[in-house]
């Protein structure tokens, strides 16, 4: 009787751990895409303006279905953009900042993740040490 009742629960386990990993595998619904433009420090800022502008930047960034989840200007460094990018609009994201921004920038692209949750669980565990 022990075997049966171990056996039901490493079964039942081991179901809710294959769940669990067949969800945590799927592909998102979006991801978190941060964008470093870095100026073209041989240009002018009326320079870098024009060259966005005749390219359309404004017009065509970001493309369509995209969130912008913020936009810094880093002084000495450029624009900092992070985005909320279904994974099929990667290359539209992409082509967007090659075909409008280049020329004025260098571009960077890094997958982003918040980590703001897993920094309130940790400090909370730290408290009640």
């Amino acid at each position: 009787m022990k075997l049966l009742k171990c056996t039901a629960i490493i079964l039942h386990l081991f179901f809710a751990i294959a769940i669990m990993a067949s969800q945590s595998y799927a592909e998102p619904e979006t991801l978190l895409l941060t964008i470093i433009l870095r100026h073209d420090q041989s240009k002018t800022l009326d320079q870098i303006n024009e060259h966005l502008e005749n390219t359309g930047f404004w017009k065509e960034f970001p493309p369509e279905g995209v969130e912008i989840v913020n936009w810094h200007i880093v002084m000495g460094i450029g624009h900092v953009i992070t985005l909320k990018v279904p994974p099929a609009q990667l290359r539209t994201v992409n082509l967007a900042i090659e075909k409008n921004a280049w020329g004025a920038f260098r571009s960077e692209f890094y997958p982003t993740y918040n980590f703001i949750p897993m920094w309130q669980t940790i400090k909370e565990k730290n408290k009640k040490e």
